[in-house]
């Protein structure tokens, strides 16, 4: 158990510095889901954005460790659980504004306004949000992705707030130019 809030990650004996700050991990986040990005230039946003060092000074024989530090420091410390894929949640970018809110309210000030909060520190907040809008949206996405029936105060909701509980259609840059000029 570390008491810690990491700021840098061993890898061969090799300490690297990693970006902590919350809003690097929410990029992160939202380079993992980009559509327009294969799986390698994921991978390699991702490790741009948390590691400094990478693509300048660390070797490629420590890509594949740095990635699964990354899962782990993303995961607040725990290893990728294995088992079968859970249904998406959470669309940290679209979500963002819904979040910030509750976790201003366990934080004790706005988050926003803060040079700086470790994203552990951000995860913790997250994790005690509670009864709030963010929550009642997530728990919307649940029951649809597992077919569950919506009660009575939960379809009111939605039909209210379909613009929160949808998740938004990313869109690639080749189908964004062409959307444009159809004018859509």
């Amino acid at each position: 158990m570390s008491y810690e809030l990491p700021e840098n990650v061993e890898i061969d004996g090799v300490l690297y510095e990693i970006r902590s700050d919350y809003r690097a991990a929410l990029d992160i986040c939202t380079a993992l889901s980009a559509p327009e990005l294969s799986g390698e230039e994921k991978a390699a946003a991702a490790l741009t954005i948390l590691y400094p060092a990478f693509g300048s000074a660390m070797p490629p024989q420590h890509f594949a460790q740095a990635i699964r530090e990354l899962y782990r420091f993303l995961n607040g410390g725990a290893d990728e659980p294995d088992g079968r894929p859970q249904p998406r949640l959470v669309d940290w970018e679209q979500d963002f504004p819904l979040i910030a809110a509750p976790v201003n309210r366990i934080v004790g000030c706005e988050i926003r306004a803060l040079p700086y909060l470790h994203w552990w520190t951000f995860l913790a907040a997250y994790q005690e949000i509670g009864d709030c809008t963010f929550a009642q949206v997530v728990g919307i996405r649940s029951k649809q992705a597992r077919g569950r029936p919506l009660d009575k105060q939960e379809r009111a909701f939605y039909r209210q707030n379909r613009k929160f509980v949808d998740f938004r259609r990313a869109y690639t840059q080749a189908e964004e130019t062409t959307l444009r000029e159809w004018g859509v």
